[in-house]
């Protein structure tokens, strides 16, 4: 099966990231990608428990540690 967005070999990936305050933060289309790389993040990364939510500048969504 063929990705929807094919990366040239050698390059490297770069998620869709938008502003909010000052920071750049990485877009997720759904409530439900968000809260799948929330988890991810959790296990991989040892990271805090996360929590997703809708960006108040587009139609996405994003993960916070608040």
């Amino acid at each position: 099966m063929r990705s929807k967005h094919p990366v040239p070999a050698g390059a490297a990936y770069e998620p869709k990231k938008c502003w909010v305050g000052d920071i750049q933060k990485i877009c997720y289309a759904t409530r439900e990608e968000a809260e799948v790389a929330a988890k991810v993040a959790q296990f991989d990364h040892g990271a805090p428990e996360l929590s997703v939510y809708k960006c108040e500048y587009g139609d996405h969504w994003h993960l916070s540690s608040r």
